[in-house]
């Protein structure tokens, strides 16, 4: 009887092992490409591939992508970007090993158009109005009122070389693109690396985004208008190289409100070197810009490297801003540490600016974002966590 026991658990021992190596060849990425309008759900298992042209997931329809897959666009094949049409959802279910990373071969900043999402959620628009087109050079309508708008979920993906010029040869698409995307939406452990634009935009909406990082984006690395108010954002890292405008720029499209969103846990660092874009009148080389009417309430931020002759932390840039935001403390930076001899803000020109005391603080002990590092945040063998 013993010698028969012995033989039972070395077969089932055998079997474990053969069962294991099967699995494993399950697992070997599949290849496929993605093109044209989605109209049915469907599902990317784990795999390699290709986005060819500007794929759109139609409203009703989910698309999902499965941990761990490569989408890699090609700037030589026309314009690429990844649409969800308001109605569509997108799900993609990344781990912080297995990232789902959109790239291009080039690795040429501007290659192609990043991930956009559109949903029906409320914007205030210039002029207060409720719906726009948008300007990404599909020109699509955007707007709703519906803020609890699901457009799926968004975690541990990222966006590398995006920002392209498309029709016009002047709209141009941002690594992440939100178009009044509504709080039922996740958007976490995101990254947009090294694109033409910026790294994050939001269009009105009232989604929120955790754990992001913004790094070496040539524009803005996040900017938001059409009053936009996510509740439920933190951890946000900024890190510029080579070019780089704002790090964050921030408007309502000039409508005085008495919402805005909320942010903890920033960081925002510019390294020696970095030059501004430009295509603007305005000097855009400060750490934080408020204009037309932007506001917030954010705290926990630190700050380094905004250290260009005139650059200031935080900008107004404007009179109305002040007047009807910095006054009335709709604008709250509480918390704020600067690594550097950076001052703390200052107004465009000669307006002159005074936060009501409680709205401006500063604390030596602030820490900024905190991120782990991983996978999900490393590029070419190089964390993007510095």
């Amino acid at each position: 009887m013993k010698k028969l026991i012995v033989s039972l658990s070395i077969l089932a021992l055998t079997f474990t092992g053969c069962t294991t190596t099967d699995d494993e060849e399950t697992l070997q990425p599949v290849e496929g490409e993605i093109t044209g309008s989605i109209t049915s759900n469907k599902t990317y298992a784990f795999g390699n591939y290709t986005l060819s042209g500007i794929v759109t997931i139609e409203s009703g329809v989910t698309v999902t992508f499965d941990a761990g897959s490569k989408i890699t666009a090609n700037a030589a094949n026309g314009v690429d970007a990844l649409v969800v049409k308001a109605g569509g959802k997108l799900i993609i279910n990344g781990t912080a090993s297995q990232p789902v990373v959109f790239t291009e071969p080039s690795a040429t900043p501007g290659s192609w158009g990043g991930i956009i999402m559109y949903g029906d959620a409320p914007i205030n628009g210039s002029g207060a109005t409720t719906t726009r087109t948008s300007e990404d050079g599909l020109n699509l309508p955007y707007g709703g009122s519906n803020p609890t708008h699901n457009g799926g979920a968004l975690r541990y993906v990222r966006v590398e070389y995006a920002g392209k010029k498309i029709t016009d040869g002047t709209s141009e698409m941002n690594g992440f693109s939100f178009y009044s995307v509504g709080s039922g939406t996740v958007l976490d452990h995101l990254v947009s690396y090294k694109g033409a634009d910026d790294g994050f935009e939001w269009y009105g909406g009232t989604v929120s985004g955790t754990n992001l990082i913004s790094f070496g984006n040539y524009d803005d690395s996040f900017d938001w208008q059409d009053g936009w108010q996510g509740q439920n954002n933190s951890n946000w890292y900024v890190y510029q190289e080579g070019i780089g405008n704002f790090g964050m720029e921030i408007e309502a499209s000039n409508n005085d409100n008495a919402y805005f969103p909320k942010i903890a846990n920033i960081t925002l660092k510019r390294a020696p070197g970095t030059v501004t874009e430009g295509g603007s009148s305005a000097a855009e080389y400060d750490a934080i810009q408020f204009k037309k009417d932007g506001n917030g309430d954010f705290t926990n931020i630190t700050i380094t490297g905004y250290t260009t002759s005139g650059a200031t932390a935080v900008r107004i840039q404007d009179a109305r801003t002040n007047t009807n935001q910095v006054n009335t403390g709709k604008i709250k930076l509480t918390s704020v540490k600067i690594n550097d001899g950076t001052s703390q803000f200052a107004g465009a020109g000669t307006l002159s600016v005074n936060f009501p005391t409680a709205n401006y603080t500063i604390n030596a002990s602030a820490t900024g974002a905190s991120l782990t590092a991983g996978n999900w945040a490393t590029v070419n063998g190089a964390t993007l966590i510095k």
